[in-house]
């Protein structure tokens, strides 16, 4: 499976995906994954930004209110869509292009600063799409990603339950067994079953790596790793959004940060 055979898959999500999200229904990106990442961030205000794999553009619209002069690319041409219609009703200057980021349509040294929001791991030629955006960086740029955590996600994964239904653990196998297009079918836990009736259900093509293949991939790319994160929510967070308890057992989430030599 190629980048355009999975890019079919998520044009075919997009309209569903777009719903559901914008009604708040992706807990674990609005109550901690999208957060963690932007107290991550470096100062962007006034840089010129690429995110790539970007959706329906709800993080591109969170960068560019920081100041951001955003650019947002998916090979999703409904995705596209639904971000310039969302750019349209509320400006923001942010450029959406119809593009893969196995070929990113732009010339050498064209932006300041790259991101990709969960979208990385979906994307099988990974290796070809560093070396673009390597590419794409002006010296001294940085690259941020955020992916499913590679130690957790893993083939075999089962949540073990307490008395209450609280997470204490989880079961994890088969590390070391590489899946490349498994296509798996599933909706937002949180949309409540009324919700998701007649819904058709996202279809989504899986890739897996471990750790050391993440991060050796970016080092071979030319990148210099600067910081890893693992995010984990507060009490606080977790009696606002309860649905985020069981990401206080173990990390969901892997967040990088690498630059370009400059």
């Amino acid at each position: 499976m190629d980048h355009e055979s999975v890019g079919r898959y998520w044009d075919e999500n997009a309209d569903v995906w777009t719903k559901l999200v914008r009604t708040s229904y992706d807990q674990y990106r609005d109550g901690l994954n999208t957060p963690a990442f932007l107290e991550m961030l470096p100062e962007v205000n006034g840089l010129a930004g690429l995110d790539v794999g970007c959706g329906e553009g709800y993080n591109t619209r969170l960068l560019a209110e920081r100041g951001a002069r955003m650019t947002g690319i998916d090979i999703s041409a409904n995705f596209i869509r639904h971000a310039r219609e969302a750019e349209e009703e509320h400006p923001s200057g942010i450029r959406y292009e119809v593009a893969s980021a196995v070929n990113i349509p732009f010339e050498d040294a064209s932006f300041d600063f790259t991101t990709a929001f969960m979208s990385l791991m979906d994307i099988p030629e990974t290796e070809r799409v560093l070396a673009e955006l390597f590419r794409i960086l002006n010296p001294g740029g940085f690259f941020q990603f955020s992916i499913t955590h590679p130690c957790f996600d893993t083939p075999h994964r089962e949540n073990l339950l307490d008395t209450e239904g609280r997470t204490y653990a989880i079961e994890v196998g088969d590390y070391f067994r590489r899946i490349d297009g498994e296509v798996k079918e599933w909706l937002f836990s949180a949309a409540p079953p009324e919700v998701r009736a007649g819904l058709r259900p996202f279809r989504t093509p899986r890739f897996t790596r471990t750790l050391s293949e993440w991060l050796n991939m970016v080092i071979s790319a030319n990148f210099v790793v600067e910081y890893l994160a693992e995010p984990s929510p507060d009490d606080a967070t977790v009696r606002e959004w309860p649905g985020l308890q069981d990401t206080q057992v173990v990390a969901y989430f892997l967040h990088v940060r690498a630059r370009k030599p400059g």
